[in-house]
This record gives structure tokens, C-alpha cells and sequence, in this order.
């Protein structure tokens, strides 16, 4: 164990935990009983039917490789794969979190920048700030009218604040050394901004911008159990309404493995736009 690194031991501990955490979740389970000789009765009320239970993990994992193994097909619109259903949550996570982007980073570099701007734009941040995204949803589909263009917009409302408060925080910590020097090599504003001011704030605001794309996959699970139609949140709605919990520990399990992968994209983000004093 001494000879291994830091990176290797931690990924042995992850798995040991993974492994006795699936076999204590198997043996938990208990096994569903054989169902003997019923009365007429019986059968008429069910009582044959096998009772609703926490399914064990390797039911889940078989569901895991049927769903995987064919994860695109389309049978109908309440019969997608998982990889289509994943594919238009993602498609409206990145099109709102986009638009958010467009409007925050600009916003914030301006907050940032202009004290006269974050007094005047402040008390209309703090208000709209706390408000849950999902509240927006019944304006915006009485509004909007239409589905998918309002879990954008909601995808929008939750992805803006971080960027945008980040954005500004790090335009405001930029050093004023710095601009000072470009003041005395009589750089423009605009210049001035690309080349010492976003340079110097990136790693502040891909921060805003890593903790707005976890809210983001977090905010569009629930929008699409509202709206329905398509998306991995419908998946695990319509799930648990045909009563399967297996579907709906998969689709769980599956959104956690998204959100990991969305948060290490923009990771590597992060510590590419790191920077040493």
C-alpha cells in the first residue's frame, strides 16, 4: 500500500466502498417469497401480485446493460432510449446555460467594473436572485406557451445569477496594479478588458460557471417532470408511474454519472485558465 500513489490509493478506497456498499444493499433485500396455492379470493384481489420493493443492485444492473445496450432506440413517445432521453436534457441545459452566459459574463464584467452599475443593478440581483427557478415555470408557460422553449428559459433564470455574481466579484479583485499598467501603456477600455481584466478574473468566473451548470442539470430533472414529453426528468417520472423502481434507480444513477461528467468538463476548464502570481 506505501508503494502505491495518492491518486491510486484513493481510486482502491472508492472501490473497496463501492463493492461492500452493493453487497450490503444486496443483502438487505429480502427475497420475494414463493407465491403458494391461492384462493380464489386471492386472485381475484391480487394477492398474488408480488409486493412493490426496493429492487437489489443486481436488478440494476441488469436494467443498466439492457437500457446501455441499446440506449438510443425509438420506439414511440413514452418508449425512448436512455441515451435519446438524456440527449434532450442536455440539448436544453446547454441552451439556456448559453444564453445565460451571453447575458452574465458581459453583465458582470460591467457590475464589476462600473460602481455606479452594481448600486443601480444590485437591489434588482438581490430580488431576482432567490427566487426558485421552478416558480418561474407557470409564467413562463403561460407566456412563452410552449414547453420546451420554458424549461429553457428556466434552465436561463437558475444558470445566470452564479456567472453573473462571479463575474462581477472577479472583475472587482482584478489588482489595480495591473490596470494601472495598462493605463500607463495607454490601452483602451476594450483592450484593457481582453488582455489584463478577463485573463486575471477567468478562474473566478469559470468557477460561477462550473457551480451554474450543476444548478442547471439539477433545476432541468425537475423542469421536465413538470412539462413532460421527453428529457431524463420524464424518464423518471414515467417510471415511477408504470411502478418500476429499478427504471427509476438506473435513471437515478444515470443522472448523477451526467452531472459528474458536466463537472469535470469544467474542471479541466478551471485549472486550464489557472494562473501563478
Amino acid at each position: 500500500m506505501p508503494s502505491l500513489s495518492l491518486n491510486q490509493r484513493a481510486l482502491l478506497l472508492s472501490v473497496v466502498m463501492l463493492v461492500v456498499g452493493l453487497l450490503v444493499w444486496e443483502a438487505a433485500i429480502p427475497a420475494q417469497k414463493a407465491v403458494g396455492e391461492l384462493t380464489e379470493y386471492e386472485r381475484l384481489t391480487g394477492g398474488g401480485v408480488p409486493k412493490a420493493g426496493v429492487p437489489p443492485p443486481s436488478q440494476v444492473i441488469a436494467k443498466a446493460w439492457e437500457e446501455l445496450s441499446n440506449p438510443f432506440y425509438d420506439a414511440g413517445p413514452n418508449d425512448k432510449g436512455i441515451g435519446i432521453q438524456i440527449g434532450y436534457s442536455i440539448y436544453r441545459v446547454l441552451s439556456g446555460y448559453l444564453m445565460a452566459a451571453v447575458v452574465a459574463i458581459p453583465l458582470g464584467f460591467l457590475i464589476g467594473m462600473s460602481p455606479v452599475a452594481y448600486k443601480a443593478l444590485n437591489p434588482f440581483i438581490q430580488v431576482l436572485r432567490p427566487i426558485s427557478p421552478l416558480a418561474w415555470m407557470p409564467l413562463a408557460l403561460f407566456i412563452i406557451q410552449d414547453s420546451e422553449a420554458s424549461a429553457i428559459f428556466v434552465i436561463f433564470i437558475c444558470s445566470i445569477w452564479p456567472m453573473l455574481i462571479n463575474t462581477a466579484f472577479g472583475v472587482a479583485g482584478v489588482r489595480q496594479d495591473w490596470v494601472n499598467v495598462a493605463r500607463t501603456h495607454e490601452l483602451g477600455h476594450l483592450k484593457t478588458a481582453f488582455t489584463v481584466i478577463l485573463p486575471a478574473a477567468a478562474p473566478t468566473i469559470v468557477t460561477g460557471m462550473r457551480i451554474s451548470i450543476g444548478i442547471a442539470w439539477l433545476v432541468i430533472v425537475a423542469a421536465e417532470m413538470l412539462v413532460g414529453g421527453t428529457g431524463i426528468g420524464y424518464y423518471v417520472w414515467n417510471e415511477w408511474n408504470n411502478l418500476d423502481l429499478t427504471s427509476v434507480i438506473f435513471s437515478i444513477l444515470m443522472i448523477g454519472v451526467v452531472g459528474m461528467m458536466l463537472d469535470a468538463a469544467f474542471a479541466s476548464l478551471q485549472r486550464a485558465v489557472a494562473y501563478a502570481e
